[in-house]
Parts: C-alpha cells; structure tokens; sequence
C-alpha cells in the first residue's frame, strides 16, 4: 500500500510540474512508419543536417513503434542500428529518463526522454543522445554517427 501511495504521489508530482504544451520541435506524425530490417534493427537511410537532432532534449530521436509497452525494445531497435563516425562498433547505456511532456500515446498523459550515453574505441568524450519512445518523426542517424555494417 505504502509503494502504491508513493507512486502515486510521485506520478502527481511529474505531472504537475509538467507544462501542458510540449516543448518536443521534431514530432511529424505524418512521418512514415518505422522498418525492421531482418537483423531486428531500424531501416535507417537518412542522416540528420541539424547537429541538435537527438543531442537536445527538444530535438529527441522519435522512435514511436506500434506501441510504448516494451520500450528498451525500440531503442534498442535504433541504436543496434548505430555506429560510430568510422564505423565503430558502439556501446550504450541508459543514463537516466527526464523532460517529461504531455502526450496522447501515454496511458498516463505524459510521455519522458530517456537518456543515453554512447561510447566506442578511440572515442575522446562519451555523446548523449535523446530518445522518446512516444512520439513519431522523421527517424535519422545524428550528426557524428554512422550506420552499422553487416
């Protein structure tokens, strides 16, 4: 009962801190519905030309997949899909989830940013990308990163 009435106030919280007009730039629900290639990762074929896309929690990468119920699943989808500027084989982790925003494809009316640290050989400074699971765009490698070979 105790962690019920927890979460409960915790939910309040986030919620009320919230603003009711997001802040998210990049959301296209008109964009074209994501592709699993036969490796279980995102068909990704275009590249960002906007160095926030994914580095600025106002420019997440939108990775909206059917549905929200197993989110780790559709980021990994999108960073498996990933390499470093060389090609480098990357690792990530999630760091942290944030910058909560009002959204219609939460059963709770708002949606977060997860948070991710990338790392790969060679690198001088680990990058932070943004990723919501929410909300549909146009999906793009970000600026710095390249596409994994097979």
């Amino acid at each position: 009962m105790k962690r019920i009435f927890f979460f409960l106030i915790l939910l309040f919280s986030a919620v009320s801190c919230m603003s009711t007009k997001s802040t998210l730039k990049n959301v296209d629900d008109n964009a074209p519905d994501l592709i699993l290639k036969k490796d279980n990762t995102f068909a990704i074929t275009l590249f960002a030309k906007d160095k926030k896309y994914g580095y600025d929690p106002d420019y997440p990468v939108n990775i909206f997949y059917r549905n929200t119920k197993d989110e780790a699943l559709n980021e990994t989808r999108f960073l498996n899909a990933l390499a470093g500027p060389k090609g480098e084989k990357i690792t990530y982790k999630r760091m942290e989830t944030c910058c909560p925003f009002p959204t219609k494809r939460s059963d709770m009316g708002a949606g977060f940013l997860n948070v991710y640290e990338l790392t790969w050989e060679g690198q001088k400074k680990p990058i932070t990308l943004y990723l919501n699971i929410y909300e549909k765009g146009i999906l793009m490698v970000p600026m710095g990163l390249s596409l994994k070979q097979n």
